[in-house]
């Protein structure tokens, strides 16, 4: 099996309401040898508004996302999805990827009406390449620098690492220049620390995971917080409620048959405490597991026989376990749901059947059939995005009274703060806030995106006050 290492350029953090405008990536072998690549960008789409920040940090100017030249968001989604299916099944690598630039390919994917879990089909994995960085210089003898920040503290910033080891690549936040940082560093962890890239390839596979923590009494989940590595003994106590992929761990260092004694206002308490117990992982996300008989003799474990002893309890008092996940699961059931589409993609689950027939047909057929695939969707989700997509790549298939509704919806959502996606008056008020900061503005990004906005903004409200 071989390997896609990936990275995106995006126009701000908010997943499901920013927008990928870079994606490249790397096809290697097992041996990380490449065997192709690509890298493409898009222009914005008319209902995203960037955050300053992110085009300060991407060195992106207005005019360019903005270039009539590039090919829209779904033509680049559609690429990207084609070019990714050809080089599967794969184990797929980014740089916090996980975290970030999976869950925004997720919703690109999802919103131009793609089967959202690209990376997750059968016989791919997935695995974050910081995570993979991190466990390399948490070894006694890293095979990497360990770079500081202005501060005097570690950081585990790409183009930090990058520097510190001699990788440079090029501009930082620049998608194939991160892709190809991100490569370098896992051959040189695969080459130097082979143990470390050996268990991190295991662990990419979520059917090894899931056998691996049920098999096994007790394993070490390696975490890190603030970049630091703390390595944990625990079991598993079971699947969390409502997530199959989730699993429900128990800190071994703290003695379970203590934690049954206390009352359930304790134990909630406990199990709320972020530095508690109870560990979760999920299954699909690359968690670094490792066997408690294969960890390295510097990890400040504690006594394992004592941990043996305290899951060998657990494994024999199955409704201590029950009783945890049903604390778990409370904790969530007053949890309101997100109000906005795009923030449901996991909340209301996969498209059914129907739909997902609907979405491939969507793709191959005309104009004409596209507006009457949109009114035969089922999912609330799927007939927003495909009614947004018809309106930015073919209006005319709309009438006249359906353009103008579609309008008026756009200028509102640019102009109102609705508690979710970035207005246009949000990135004005963003702008000034950074120049107070004493943000500079060296190639006069900000000065082009405020004449921008404040240009759209004009717009917006002369055609909302025309109506």
């Amino acid at each position: 099996m071989g390997f896609v290492f990936y990275d995106t350029e995006t126009t701000g953090l908010r997943k499901g309401f920013d927008q990928i405008v870079q994606f490249a990536a790397i096809h290697v072998d097992a041996n990380l040898n490449e065997l192709d690549r690509f890298d493409l960008r898009c222009r914005l789409q008319p209902h995203v508004v960037p955050h300053p920040q992110a085009l300060l940090s991407n060195r992106l100017s207005i005019e360019r996302l903005t270039d009539a030249g590039l090919p829209s968001h779904y033509e680049m989604v559609r690429e990207i999805r084609w070019r990714l299916s050809q080089w599967g099944p794969s184990i797929f690598i980014g740089y916090n990827s996980i975290r970030f630039d999976e869950e925004m390919l997720r919703h690109a994917l999802f919103q131009c009406l793609f089967p959202a879990y690209l990376t997750s089909t059968p016989g791919c994995g997935r695995a974050d390449a910081m995570h993979i960085v991190l466990a390399a210089c948490a070894e006694a003898e890293p095979c990497l620098a360990l770079p500081l920040d202005a501060n005097g503290r570690r950081t585990f910033k790409l183009d930090a690492v990058a520097r510190a080891n001699g990788l440079d690549q090029g501009p930082a936040h620049d998608a194939m220049a991160d892709t190809r940082t991100t490569l370098d560093l896992c051959r040189r962890v695969a080459s130097q620390a082979q143990e470390v890239w050996s268990r991190f390839v295991r662990t990419s596979n979520k059917a090894a995971v899931a056998d691996m923590v049920a098999s096994e009494a007790v394993f070490i989940l390696t975490e890190f917080r603030r970049f630091e590595a703390s390595h944990r003994l625990v079991s598993c106590l079971g699947t969390e409620t409502g997530n199959p992929n989730g699993r429900l761990c128990w800190d071994l260092a703290i003695n379970p048959a203590e934690a049954a004694a206390l009352s359930d206002e304790a134990l909630t308490a406990l199990v709320a405490d972020p530095a508690g117990p109870l560990r979760r992982l999920r299954i699909n996300a690359a968690p670094a597991l490792t066997m408690a008989w294969d960890a390295p003799s510097e990890w400040p474990l504690g006594e394992t026989g004592e941990a043996e002893a305290r899951a060998a309890w657990l494994a024999s008092h199955s409704n201590f376990g029950a009783r945890i996940a049903q604390i778990q699961a409370e904790r969530w059931t007053d949890r309101v749901p997100p109000s906005h589409v795009e923030l449901r993609l996991y909340e209301d689950g996969f498209p059914g059947g129907d739909d997902e027939a609907l979405m491939a047909a969507f793709h191959n057929a005309s104009k004409k059939d596209r507006r009457i695939i949109i009114d035969r969707f089922g999912d609330v989700r799927l007939k927003t995005f495909a009614r947004r997509l018809l309106h930015m790549e073919h209006r005319s298939a709309f009438t006249e009274a359906e353009r103008r509704a579609a309008d008026l919806d756009l200028a509102a959502r640019l102009l109102e703060d609705r508690s979710g996606p970035l207005t246009l008056p949000g990135a004005r008020m963003a702008i000034d806030d950074l120049v107070a900061s004493g943000e500079l503005d060296v190639d006069g990004i900000l000065a082009g995106y405020r004449a921008w906005l404040d240009a759209r903004i004009a717009k917006a409200r002369a055609f909302t006050a025309g109506v």
